[in-house]
């Protein structure tokens, strides 16, 4: 049993090898052979090897560096090649679906913002591989060698197996959709909840980079957390989201999609918080929600002007928020905790209500150094898709695949 399972151990270790190597590169380069092995902690024959066969894939490049202080020759570094390598990165959320060509650098090559009506004769399934089809149709000129697809969407998701179980706004039960475009386009096709892969993006290039213990929030049509735990996403294999809008906090609240009643998420989404607003100005007619539309933005900017109810509503979001969050720092105990929201505009309220939550029902060895802090990005666009290619470089699992050719 040991020697046949042997082999499979020599792949997976090439694997996290290349992988290692691949990242050093990316994130330091231009870095030397010398370097890398040091970094990477592998002998420098097996840099030598694993570097080769990048460059004879066209994923990295040689060229020359100057080392500070020297007047000797140049050394020779090692950077990425990136241009030549195209990916599909998808975001579908309530009415559209965003669509866009990047590189691996996560330059972005084109994008577009199409309708994908709620409700529709034809099946979600067939109508996103016939968006997909069609945008690649018209950007066939500007399309290098296609390496992957990467899709983000809400819901209740599989993601190892490409699953989508349910969906809000969309009538889906067990859609295939991962094995159904990886059949037709022949490249992996990797799929995450959006507010996981936001929570990836956040780590890799924007406002948790660098923190090993982290969790996120998104306060939006849907709420739910990423955490990050010791630098990687908890669960990044299965379904990684941690369902904190599907925890309930009112027993004999509204029913909500996932067949409970009182979710989280039936009472700090944005459209609970928006419809909450509407029934409690009939009690506050001095509010100035009165005479303009009620959003977002006018709730938000009431609060800052001091509107007692756009305030208290605010409020009662945060400190719902803040009692879920106040037993994951008991969980995790996060450097940071991320929120990433349309009311942010009203940080100063929101932020407070959370943080103070968290100061009175958590542990205070865990809770008095936890920042509360916004997002970088908001969850708008293809980015988040950007971060599930990086991840799959970097910890080897798409890298072999394009090794191999």
């Amino acid at each position: 049993m040991v020697a046949d399972s042997q082999p499979g151990h020599i792949d997976q270790i090439k694997q996290t090898n290349a992988g290692v190597v691949y990242r050093l590169i990316d994130q330091l380069g231009p870095v030397s052979r010398i370097d890398l092995s040091r970094l990477a902690q592998l002998a420098p024959a097996s840099i030598t090897k694993i570097v080769r066969e990048m460059i004879e894939a066209h994923l990295v490049q040689e060229t020359e560096i100057q080392e500070p202080g020297s007047r000797g020759r140049p050394a020779v570094g090692l950077m990425v090649e990136t241009e030549a390598w195209h990916y599909l990165s998808v975001r579908i959320n309530r009415g559209e679906i965003n669509l866009a060509l990047r590189d691996l650098s996560s330059k972005l090559v084109v994008e577009e913002q199409l309708a994908l009506p709620q409700q529709d004769q034809q099946p979600l399934l067939e109508r996103i591989i016939a968006h997909i089809d069609q945008f690649f149709i018209r950007h066939q000129q500007k399309l290098e060698r296609l390496t992957a697809i990467a899709i983000t969407l809400p819901g209740i998701i599989d993601t190892e197996n490409g699953v989508v179980h349910r969906m809000p706004f969309y009538d889906v039960q067990e859609m295939p959709l991962g094995p159904a475009l990886e059949n037709r386009t022949g490249v992996p096709v990797f799929i995450q909840h959006d507010i996981s892969a936001w929570t990836m993006a956040e780590s890799l290039f924007g406002a948790s980079r660098g923190a090993r213990d982290v969790i996120q929030v998104v306060i939006d049509h849907n709420v739910g957390a990423g955490v990050v735990t010791d630098g990687r996403l908890l669960h990044a294999g299965s379904s990684s989201l941690v369902e904190i809008g599907h925890t309930q906090v009112d027993p004999y609240g509204k029913r909500c999609y996932c067949g409970n009643h009182g979710c989280l998420e039936t009472i700090a989404s944005i459209d609970s918080v928006l419809e909450l607003a509407q029934q409690r100005m009939n009690q506050s007619m001095g509010s100035m929600l009165h005479g303009q539309p009620l959003n977002v933005d006018t709730l938000c900017e009431a609060a800052l002007k001091g509107d007692l109810l756009a305030r208290d509503i605010i409020v009662g979001v945060g400190t719902n928020v803040g009692r879920i969050l106040a037993i994951m720092v008991n969980l995790f105990n996060p450097q940071k905790i991320l929120i990433g929201s349309p009311l942010n505009r009203a940080s100063d309220i929101l932020f407070p209500a959370i943080a103070d939550c968290i100061r009175q029902q958590a542990l205070p060895a865990y809770s008095r150094n936890t920042v509360v802090e916004s997002t970088q990005f908001t969850n708008q666009g293809t980015m988040a898709g950007a971060a599930l290619v990086k991840d799959a470089m970097y910890t080897g699992s798409l890298l072999i695949r394009l090794l191999q050719g």
